[in-house]
């Protein structure tokens, strides 16, 4: 898809093809932002594979299959089989993993990192822990990841997590307890994994040291300034420029975990009846998601927020689901009963909007029965508000999907509801039907959400001069699918700005008098344009000097020559 999803997959390419590993660029510009384990793991596939969009995801999808899976043992080792196994295939099948991994955000591989440390750092601390030296190992690992995958939080979280912990179970001044961390083996492990790059990234990106607290455009102040203070103490403050991200409320970053975990959340409300006492292994492990949930959601109630923030909580969720599930009692027949309930209000829903579009005809791609709302795109929901009535003919058959799978779920728990395992088994095949049918309905939005047709009508189209009218995260696809770079009309703005004034940057952006000169001219340009600039590009050129090369999602690759 357009966006961040193929920028990540170009940054790796271009680091694969530059040999440079160390600082990622995106149309020759230094791109500062993220720490490079994400694209490192996607040009090792690239690498191994060749460079297709299946090789760039399948890190990813390897370290969900680790996340549920050690979910699964950290569950095991903590309570008893079925309790691992009900966490771990909670954890598989909530909505959240299945939509917040449908991009290449580095947040899930962050999750496993998180759930690893933490688990580390719990082993640890038990009397009867007989591989310390091994634990203390795998702390340092994970802590080391975590911050190659997404910088200091990958440390904060499970350390605080950790302190929380010792701190509620009494622990917090006992020598004894310090001396079973090994925290020695596990700190000189994860420096020595994380501060290479640190370091290296530093001194290829001076000026090496500055300390302004001060953000604003036309400023650079090298790899160190932007990284650890923009991009960490700035952000967390909201002050950070450019401020190409917007925040979500506090009341629904903590409310809306509910819908991420559903359809468990229903038995997760049933959690504060568990016991949480420090006397047994189970005991202090729930009380060590507590710690774990509250530090992660604390910390971003203070911060700026996106909904995908709250991932590395849900191993922690699932934990506490799985334990709901293997105690059993009245909770469990009360949270299936809403289940059951939430399940057949969604077949009905869905049923009547399939009947209502079962004769609508559905002529060419989904975009033109589509609404638009942008100031909704930053949050991961944002495209459900431009579906129209007329939108749902061209989900026909995902809709179909979704309601046999809401259907079944709820007949099969209401035949099933007094036993626990077949429960859970009915309700994990649901989601997995809902799942195929929510991943058909983005193949359907393919032509909204990505440039693919654009991109291989260029490459088939003669050689010439590429420009975008926009900032490079708007057409990425096409940038990924042709491997092409471009100038960028007006594009000086988000992601991109804090690299242009590298002294280093290439001169790749420019404004309406160079793009005017350019398209004047005898040899051919192609431009990357949303319908919605055509007015302006018709008013700057006019428009006998824009033919249409090709059109998708109503946006546009144009060119200033007639094509032969």
């Amino acid at each position: 898809m357009d966006d961040v999803d193929a920028v990540q997959a170009q940054a790796a390419r271009n680091m694969l093809a530059s040999g440079d590993w160390v600082t990622a660029r995106l149309d020759g510009v230094a791109y500062l932002e993220k720490a490079p384990l994400n694209y490192w793991m996607m040009a090792v596939a690239y690498a191994v594979f060749g460079v297709h969009d299946w090789a760039a995801r399948l890190s990813h999808a390897i370290a969900v299959i680790l996340l549920c899976w050690l979910t699964y043992r950290f569950g095991r080792w903590a309570f008893d089989e079925n309790t691992g196994l009900y966490a771990a295939i909670a954890l598989s099948t909530c909505v959240g993993l299945f939509l917040f991994t449908r991009i290449l955000i580095p947040d899930a591989t962050l999750t496993l990192a998180i759930t690893g440390a933490v688990s580390a750092w719990l082993r640890l601390l038990e009397p009867d822990e007989k591989h310390q030296l091994r634990w203390s190992f795998t702390l340092g690992l994970c802590l080391g990841i975590g911050l190659l995958l997404k910088g200091l939080i990958g440390v904060v979280f499970p350390v605080m997590a950790g302190f929380a912990y010792m701190t509620l179970t009494r622990s917090l001044f006992s020598w004894t307890a310090w001396r079973r961390l090994h925290l020695e083996i596990a700190i000189a492990l994860a420096l020595a994994i994380a501060v290479p790059w640190y370091v290296l990234a530093t001194v290829r990106n001076p000026p090496y040291f500055a300390f302004s607290l001060h953000s604003g455009p036309g400023e650079y102040r090298g790899f160190f300034w932007f990284y650890f203070f923009n991009e960490h103490l700035l952000r967390f403050l909201g002050l950070r420029y450019p401020r190409d991200y917007d925040t979500v409320p506090r009341f629904w970053f903590w409310v809306l975990n509910l819908l991420w975990i559903f359809p468990w959340s229903f038995y997760l409300l049933s959690a504060p009846a568990l016991d949480f006492k420090r006397l047994s292994r189970a005991g202090r492990t729930r009380l060590m998601t507590l710690c774990w949930i509250g530090v992660v959601m604390l910390f971003f109630s203070f911060s700026t927020t996106q909904e995908y923030y709250s991932m590395p909580i849900y191993p922690a969720l699932a934990l506490l689901v799985g334990s709901v599930l293997a105690q059993g009692g009245r909770w469990i027949r009360a949270g299936t009963y809403a289940l059951v309930a939430t399940c057949a209000i969604l077949f009905a829903v869905l049923s009547v909007l399939l009947l209502s579009v079962s004769h609508v005809p559905a002529p060419g791609d989904i975009s033109q029965a589509l609404t638009q709302h942008p100031e909704l795109y930053t949050h991961s929901l944002g495209h459900i508000w431009d579906l129209t009535l007329n939108a749902f003919a061209y989900l026909k058959l995902p809709l179909g999907l979704a309601a046999l799978a809401f259907g079944g779920c709820a007949l099969g728990l209401m035949l099933s509801r007094n036993n626990i395992r077949r429960s859970v088994f009915v309700v994990a095949v649901g989601m997995i039907v809902f799942f195929q049918a929510a991943r058909i309905a983005l193949v359907r939005f393919d032509s909204y959400l990505g440039s693919y047709p654009l991109a291989v009508s260029l490459q088939q189209s003669p050689p010439g001069q590429l420009i975008e009218a926009d900032a490079y995260y708007a057409f990425s696809s096409v940038f990924f699918y042709a491997n092409r770079t471009a100038l960028l009309l007006n594009g000086r703005i988000n992601n991109l700005e804090y690299g242009s004034y590298a002294p280093d940057a290439p001169d790749i952006f420019i404004d309406d008098n160079k793009f005017l000169s350019l398209w004047g001219r005898d040899s051919r340009c192609y431009l990357l344009a949303y319908g919605a600039d055509l007015p302006h590009l018709e008013q700057l050129v006019g428009r006998t000097s824009l033919h249409v090369v090709a059109e998708n999602g109503g946006n546009y690759l144009l060119t200033n020559r007639a094509l032969p």
